[in-house]
């Protein structure tokens, strides 16, 4: 796990398939994902004071894969879209994704994620809910890559957690591997009319300055 610190109180934990993040306030912490299965040890190596919630921006492996152990251990608050948590909990199964003909290869490379564990969520949220870290983070719906994902969006700090809906691996585009492209183009035109100078991915590098012009370049060439 490579640990990156994007501001004074924004890390990204960087692992071999996709991040998580760890925004750091005075009375504790905030984790948004978990990675895979097998990243709970290396986590709380750099957890900084109380671990008080996890969110999860949806149900997949490499998101949600320690969350279960993290949430347990330290008694943490999970939070999730109402959509996610049937899934997440272990009640449901999730949607596959309609890959388009480029992304076949893509996912064909992954390697394979370990499973991930049945996770309590204790808080189901919806579109407009506001979770009490970073001055008040903004949940934002961005239906597409799967059906209750959502965006985290800091006004005050100027941050976008984007989850999944957008990447960033050598430029900023839509995120792949989507159940829904047309939905999934619409959430990433939405995240580009918010007011965010930093943006961090579920996969790719952290933009820690200037990020609103390059959503908004994304959403302009996403069809």
């Amino acid at each position: 796990m490579d640990v990156i610190e994007v501001l004074p109180r924004l890390r990204m934990l960087r692992f071999p398939v996709g991040a998580a993040y760890l925004w750091r306030d005075d009375d504790g912490s905030t984790l948004v994902d978990t990675g895979t299965a097998d990243r709970a040890a290396e986590i709380e190596e750099v957890l900084e004071g109380e671990l008080r919630r996890i969110v999860l921006t949806h149900w997949h492996e490499d998101h949600t894969g320690s969350a279960a152990e993290l949430a347990v251990r330290h008694g943490a608050e999970v939070v999730a879209h109402r959509l996610e948590a049937p899934v997440i909990r272990g009640e449901a199964v999730g949607t596959a994704p309609v890959l388009e003909e480029f992304e076949v290869p893509i996912r064909a490379a992954l390697p394979p994620l370990p499973p991930r564990p049945p996770c309590r969520v204790d808080r189901e949220v919806e579109d407009g809910d506001v979770l009490e870290f970073g001055g008040g983070a903004v949940v934002v719906a961005v239906p597409g890559h799967t059906d209750g994902s959502i965006a985290l969006h800091l006004p005050g700090p100027g941050v976008l957690f984007t989850g999944d809906a957008v990447a960033n691996v050598g430029r900023t585009t839509l995120g792949v591997f989507n159940t829904d492209r047309a939905r999934a183009v619409g959430s990433l035109r939405r995240l580009a009319e918010l007011e965010a100078d930093t943006a961090v991915f579920g996969h790719g590098d952290p933009i820690p300055h200037g990020a609103a012009a390059a959503l908004r370049a994304a959403a302009a060439s996403a069809v």
